[in-house]
């Protein structure tokens, strides 16, 4: 069983930068797609980003410029670094894996992912 913990959220300003890590109990990112997804208060959740192998990556409109994902495989973790935050990131960020690579379409939905973290909370003040 992969466990996925996250760590490195908190509170920020609107305008400044934040990173969330993700860090994986074993060895997975040949072979597996990595994401982030958020969910807000009386939200549902939403993808974020996605990182395949090699390092296809794809994000969300709404983040897109603002958001970088990246991994490191030596040490089983992958990265959210976010700038230019807004009130409207605020959110509770999750990292998930999933065995197969699928395609950008299949890594928007959460249904894609087998292992998921527990999720770091992110809050953007204005």
């Amino acid at each position: 069983q992969v466990q996925l913990e996250e760590s490195g959220g908190g509170l920020v300003q609107v305008g400044n930068s934040l990173s969330v890590s993700c860090a994986a109990s074993e060895r997975i990112f040949s072979t597996h797609a990595l994401g982030w997804f958020r969910q807000a208060p009386g939200k549902e959740r939403e993808f974020v980003a996605s990182i395949s192998w090699p390092y296809y990556t794809y994000y969300a409109n709404s983040v897109w410029g603002r958001f970088t994902i990246d991994r490191d495989n030596a040490k089983n973790t992958v990265y959210l670094q976010m700038t230019r935050l807004k009130p409207e990131d605020t959110a509770v960020y999750y990292c998930a894996a999933a065995r197969t690579p699928g395609d950008d379409t299949s890594r928007e939905l959460a249904s894609h992912y087998d292992y998921w973290g527990q999720g770091t909370q992110v809050t953007v003040s204005s």
